[in-house]
């Protein structure tokens, strides 16, 4: 099958994977436990690997410090390399602390946050090691209860706290602020919205971009809206790509409303996002009951497919009926590149460059699930919180 001249673009496409996919993870009533789990983040970058060797698609591997520390971070850089792939987002982690109860960046006690603004630092100080651009800050801040707390003397303390961050940045780093409109706190969250968490970063400079989660919206919201909207006012600095089907649930991208993330793409695509050095795509998704190489590989190749489908679209013949007007026609030409099946071209795509044509069914032929099974005995494995 030739490739026409648009499907080039597919090569622009890099997705960031999550080194705590590959943890142990589960229910808020249960972790679950797998054979070949890895114990540490180089094992987790080994599996990371993987994901990119039969896919292409994923050259980097998000950090979560502390949960991914290590003694010499220049040494899980060069294993990074050595398997073909680079150390991208570090995450901080403000929501795991018994000081962090009532608030982290936001917290009444001065003291507290203090310490909430010196992790950042110190992932900051990581970055510098890892060769990291982003460093990306998620807040549980919030409260449960009216009354509890002063709604805007948190937000006064947010901006105090994150411009004592930002001012840290390297020159060629960034500070990437998300958003997450409810849990763990329940009344109000301190960073509920896009509109927020742009505020902040408005505030603190060029180099503030906001993270659009997309399980961390509301029932209903148009999405795609929001990423129309970051582009054009040039503040959408990452995605974090899962799927959800009531609210945070972190599943496989695409599982739930397929056509919704071929939405979204389009409308990156259109905005000049996709390819765009400024707009880090990322997987954030935790693997509960299915295993977590083959978990990845799927959800990176939900992406590309929906791409490919976005790709498709008769840019001419949609423009066309948008200026007459023609409801159902532009509407016809969207959801024709929906319908699309891209299948066959992605193979003949990735035969042409070397790739499998079925990245799944040749990693799982590949016995590298069997293998780690049997190495991986003993120690502890990685799960939530480390």
């Amino acid at each position: 099958m030739a490739l026409t001249p648009q499907y080039a673009d597919l090569d622009r496409l890099a997705i960031e994977v999550p080194s705590w996919a590959y943890g142990n993870s589960g229910t808020r009533f249960r972790v679950f436990g797998t054979p070949g789990t890895p114990r540490d983040p180089f094992e987790k970058v080994s599996d990371a690997a993987q994901v990119h060797a039969h896919t292409g698609l994923a050259p980097r591997v998000a950090l979560h410090y502390p949960w991914d520390a290590v003694d010499d971070w220049e040494a899980l850089r060069a294993h990074a390399q050595d398997l073909g792939v680079a150390l991208g987002t570090i995450n901080s982690n403000t929501f795991q602390d018994e000081d962090y109860k009532f608030g982290s960046l936001t917290h009444p006690d001065p003291r507290i946050r203090r310490k909430a603004v010196d992790h950042h630092l110190e992932c900051i100080e990581i970055m510098h090691r890892t060769g990291s651009r982003d460093l990306k800050v998620w807040l549980a801040d919030g409260t449960n209860y009216p009354g509890q707390d002063s709604i805007r003397a948190r937000q006064d303390r947010l901006a105090e706290s994150l411009h004592a961050i930002y001012e840290h940045l390297g020159e060629e780093q960034r500070m990437v602020l998300e958003y997450k409109f409810f849990e763990p706190a329940f009344y109000h969250t301190d960073i509920p919205d896009w509109g927020t968490s742009y505020a902040h970063c408005a505030a603190l400079g060029e180099r503030a971009m906001v993270v659009l989660d997309t399980g961390h919206h509301a029932p209903g919201t148009n999405i795609e809206f929001i990423v129309a909207q970051l582009l054009r006012l040039g503040k959408l600095g990452a995605f974090d790509f899962n799927s959800r089907f009531y609210a945070d649930d972190d599943l496989i991208v695409g599982a739930a409303d397929p056509y919704q993330l071929y939405r979204i793409v389009a409308e990156l695509i259109a905005g000049g996002g996709y390819g765009s050095p400024d707009v880090q795509l990322v997987l954030d998704q935790c693997h509960n009951i299915e295993a977590k190489i083959p978990g990845q590989i799927k959800s990176v190749l939900n992406v590309q497919e929906a791409v490919a489908k976005a790709l498709s679209i008769d840019t001419e013949a949609l423009d066309a009926a948008r200026r007459d007007c023609d409801v159902l026609l532009a509407n016809e030409i969207f959801e024709d590149a929906f319908r699309t099946d891209v299948r066959p071209l992605l193979a003949e795509y990735r035969s042409q460059r070397g790739l499998p044509e079925d990245p799944m069914r040749a990693f799982l032929a590949s016995g590298y699930l069997d293998r780690i099974a049997e190495e991986r005995v003993g120690g502890t494995q990685a799960s939530w919180g480390a």
